[in-house]
């Protein structure tokens, strides 16, 4: 549909990211709004719903046609059946937010994880367009990773895939979240990054920020803490090469914005690593921010292609197509 739009919303644990996006991946409208995480899962889905709905109301105001609605929340993610599974951060728990966004907005809908469409928005939109095998990687307060093959994301069996931040690379070292010790989160993301030169610096409240300015300006203490992470993150990104065999691996999050400071010191500690691996291109993620919105709508996308191509594979006593495809041949 010529006039068509997609009602996209990235959830994370302190806000959400909300856009109407057109089917070519440009943005007509976007908006900010705090998630309020502490009012319980209940009132966290329902907020959502209510943005949803009220984006909707906005693209037929501006007149657009909403054909679907993407969400991608954090967490474990079921995408087959539209559930989030799990989320530390939201405190979902088995909450069908595909199904309860379809009842809401009366139009289709997909659900995914927030990594795994910010895989899916550079593979196909940032850093990793025209790659056939991408690996994104977000460091932020957490680490984790989304592949993407072929321009499909891979979500795994159990809507788990890409937990690389809690691949062992240091073990018995900094105790992670998820109860093990020395994980790749625990020991190079941006928060273990923090924690870490404060506790030897003795100041308090130092960031990942912090940490690479005062690197790059000369300071030993923060040039160490530094290194230190970049040689975890090179043995996680090694790890995750043996078993991906990427073309590129895309660094996205927030430690990101360090630029070369991140990435020339990575690559240069990757290829002292690679044996008979072929190392991956290294390279910055693009769409910044907006990765996960953008993310959505082409998981909402894809998801209403294929029911599209389900239905035409249909003998024609059983086809029906749903009214937001109907003229998008």
């Amino acid at each position: 549909m010529s006039d068509g739009i997609v009602v996209a919303l990235d959830v994370g644990g302190t806000g959400m990211k909300c856009a109407l996006v057109r089917p070519d991946g440009t943005v007509h409208h976007e908006e900010r709004h705090p998630t309020l995480a502490e009012r319980g899962p209940e009132a966290v889905t329902e907020t959502i719903l209510t943005i949803a709905g009220a984006l909707a109301d906005r693209a037929r105001a501006d007149g657009f046609t909403p054909i679907a609605t993407g969400i991608a929340v954090p967490g474990v993610v079921d995408e087959l059946n539209g559930v989030a599974v799990w989320s530390a951060n939201v405190g979902f728990r088995d909450v069908p937010l595909r199904d309860l966004a379809v009842e809401r907005l009366g139009i289709p809908a997909a659900l995914g994880h927030d990594v795994r469409v910010g895989a899916l928005a550079e593979a196909r939109l940032g850093a990793g367009r025209g790659r056939r095998h991408v690996l994104f990687v977000a460091i932020g307060t957490g680490i984790a990773g989304g592949l993407v093959i072929d321009g499909r994301g891979y979500p795994g069996a159990h809507g788990a895939a890409g937990e690389l931040g809690h691949v062992v690379v240091r073990p018995g070292g900094s105790p992670c979240g998820c109860g093990l010790r020395g994980c790749l989160e625990a020991e190079a993301s941006a928060k273990s990054i923090g924690r870490k030169y404060a506790h030897l610096s003795g100041e308090a409240g130092a960031t990942a920020f912090d940490v690479a300015t005062r690197a790059a300006g000369g300071d030993e203490l923060a040039r160490r803490v530094w290194q230190d992470a970049v040689e975890a993150l090179a043995d996680g990104l090694l790890t995750a090469q043996a078993l991906y065999d990427v073309g590129v691996v895309v660094l996205g999050g927030g430690l990101a914005e360090a630029g070369d400071d991140l990435l020339e010191p990575v690559r240069a500690a990757v290829a002292e690593r690679v044996t008979f691996h072929r190392s991956p291109e290294i390279v910055r993620a693009e769409l910044g921010d907006t990765a996960g919105c953008l993310g959505s709508a082409l998981l909402a996308l894809d998801s209403l292609r294929s029911e599209l191509d389900s239905l035409r594979s249909e003998p024609d006593s059983l086809r029906s197509e749903p009214d937001s495809l109907k003229g998008e041949q």
